[in-house]
């Protein structure tokens, strides 16, 4: 196995992780209401809750979509959809995501990032599963079905 150390951005990945800690801060301290990116979505489609309660969700996954548009904009296409997968399997694969975690109550930003701020044992125990889970697909996508290249 080779690095592609052009593609080995810590910088970037420093400064994204830190723009979502912080934008997980502001919601949390503004709102009090946790990053839980799941949740947050999936409030969108319940009818139960009141339209106010829709609108801050709404323009928060409108602030992520745009947010990663600038960047793109910004960089000049730095950032891509990952290349070698079919897009079906990269748009199933988010859906799954997505469906699972709130089937399971938890989604990896609410747990992963907010959880572990605050030391969340709970937290900690969901985000050990999620990775736990992505390094099985990882080697079953890779390995298996031979997707984006076996390594």
């Amino acid at each position: 196995m080779t690095i592609d150390w052009a593609s080995f951005t810590p910088w970037l990945a420093l400064s994204g992780g830190a723009l979502i800690g912080l934008s997980a801060t502001l919601l949390w301290l503004g709102m009090g209401r946790i990053a839980g990116i799941s949740g947050i979505a999936g409030g969108l489609f319940n009818l139960k809750e009141a339209s106010g309660d829709r609108s801050w969700r709404l323009l928060f996954l409108l602030g992520l979509i745009g947010g990663a548009l600038i960047v793109h904009l910004v960089t000049g296409g730095l950032f891509e959809v990952r290349s070698g997968y079919p897009i079906w399997l990269l748009i199933g694969g988010a859906m799954l995501v997505g469906i699972g975690t709130r089937m399971g109550s938890g989604c990896t930003s609410g747990h992963g990032v907010c959880g572990l701020a605050r030391l969340s044992m709970r937290g900690l125990f969901a985000t050990l599963t999620f990775m736990a889970t992505a390094f099985i697909t990882v080697f079953v996508i890779r390995h298996l079905f031979a997707f984006g290249g076996a390594v």
